[in-house]
């Protein structure tokens, strides 16, 4: 494990428990509110955020093995967001939290096992055009800054 991993990973961590512990203080009334511009339950988007983890993960394993990701577009995104919110329009808290947690963790934990090399590894990476990007990058714009991402939103959405 090196420093850099490390240090990504204790990030990935703190936003999953971050996430997990504000979803636990919702009432059931913000649970089921619908984030604007967006459509999702809180509900659906927080048990969304716990499902993500280790399909970026496989994003993340590609990168850093020098696999160029190109089959990952916005378009692609939007499917499998849409495909989840079909599946889970009413998820349970205790279920939704447990998700953030448990994937959060190995998420976490599989990134402290890169090496400082595979974290430099560029590939072409189609969500940035297909601009050359780092592995560390695609853990950070990914696994790591989408709890946050959602956070933010549903705070806005819900006035806290």
């Amino acid at each position: 494990m090196t420093t850099r991993a490390e240090a990504l990973a204790d990030r990935i961590e703190k936003g999953a428990v971050e996430f997990a512990n504000f979803a636990r203080h919702l009432s059931e009334a913000q649970w089921r509110a619908v984030v604007p511009h967006d459509g999702r339950s809180v509900g659906t988007i927080v048990h969304h955020v716990g499902f993500q983890y280790p399909i970026e993960m496989d994003v993340v394993r590609a990168a850093t093995s020098g696999a160029p990701i190109t089959e990952v577009t916005w378009e692609v995104v939007a499917k499998i967001n849409a495909d989840h919110a079909a599946a889970n329009p009413a998820p349970s808290k205790a279920e939704s939290i447990a998700l953030i947690e448990q994937n959060g963790r190995r998420a976490a934990q599989e990134v402290r096992d890169l090496s400082d090399a595979q974290l430099a590894t560029a590939v072409p990476f189609s969500l940035s055009y297909g601009a050359p990007v780092a592995g560390q990058f695609i853990v950070e714009d990914h696994p790591l800054r989408h709890p946050w991402h959602h956070l933010a939103k549903i705070r806005v959405a819900l006035g806290i």
